[in-house]
């Protein structure tokens, strides 16, 4: 399977796919949607909609329609629904999904933040990421990102999604300067105590309550400098380590300073997700990067404690 093949058609069909579960989302959210099968303890973790469902069931449902190449791609949905077993188990190239990134947030309208989110990768590497924040913006905005381009920018309902995303600019790097805002999430009963640490090497650590909206077109913007993420899950997170990548960054493990692989995950059976295991620095800056894992390289990579 030559993965080009793979991006030529996600590219082109995606962005109407997302458009349309933007459009649900914004509608489900007027309604009591709240579901309860998730007991890690951790709200953010815990939130779960009808809208991560029904919009997973959509974004699959195209996917198999898409044909043999996409369906010969392992799918990795943080959700069981959807017609999964249609698609290879063993492939190389994973499709993942995260039907609305920020549930937490989506649920209990706190914030506008929540994504949508798609990308293709392998044990390696990212090679395509798609993400519409549907109330970011008067229309929602876009990201997308793939080998030499990122975009990010406001969507116009009045023109094709596609046709959208081909007239955003195309930012090759971000500015010489880095900008201070570190997210962090993860981190569970330490989060205020870890944050502090941050705040305390010049950074400016911004916990899950206090985003100002979803950490992707803010890293991509340069607004925020990076993240730093205890054992992330496998359906958003990758994201962010390739929009650092593309700007000549990376996502590095702070206990050996070694980029991060997919090679390594587990299944966290509170959450029924899959996720990498130790805390994870993420940042296009390589002086932001070697700031946080020097910080963090000591910190417990143990997620739970009992």
């Amino acid at each position: 399977m030559l993965i080009d093949d793979v991006i030529a058609i996600l590219s082109a069909e995606l962005p109407a796919i997302l458009r349309w579960g933007s459009s649900i989302a914004k509608t489900l959210r007027q309604y009591n949607i709240s579901l309860t099968n998730k007991s890690t303890g951790y709200a953010t973790t815990d939130a779960l909609t009808l809208a991560d469902i029904t919009i997973q069931e959509l974004i699959v449902g195209a996917l198999r329609d898409m044909g043999p190449t996409i369906r010969a791609c392992k799918i990795e949905a943080e959700e069981a629904n959807g017609p999964l077993n249609l698609f290879s188990s063993n492939s190389d190239l994973a499709i993942a999904i995260d039907p609305i990134d920020g549930t937490k947030q989506f649920r209990d309208h706190s914030g506008n933040g929540y994504a949508i989110m798609v990308h293709v990768r392998d044990a390696s590497q990212v090679y395509y990421s798609l993400c519409i924040m549907p109330e970011t913006g008067a229309h929602g905005t876009w990201l997308e990102a793939k080998s030499g381009h990122v975009v990010t920018g406001p969507d116009d309902p009045l023109q094709p999604a596609r046709l959208i995303l081909n007239q955003l600019t195309k930012r090759t790097k971000i500015t010489a300067n880095p900008a201070k805002k570190i997210y962090m999430i993860n981190f569970l009963e330490q989060d205020s105590e870890k944050a502090a640490l941050v705040n305390s090497i010049g950074l400016d650590a911004v916990l899950p309550d206090d985003m100002p909206g979803s950490i992707y077109p803010l890293l991509a913007s340069g607004e925020f400098a990076g993240s730093l993420i205890h054992t992330p899950n496998i359906y958003d997170y990758p994201v962010s380590m390739h929009i650092a990548r593309e700007f000549g960054g990376d996502s590095l493990w702070v206990h050996n300073n070694q980029p991060v692989n997919f090679q390594q995950t587990w299944l966290d059976e509170r959450a029924g997700m899959l996720r990498l295991p130790g805390i994870i620095a993420t940042s296009p800056y390589p002086e932001v990067l070697q700031q946080l894992t020097n910080l963090a390289q000591c910190w417990d990579q143990n997620r739970y404690r009992n």
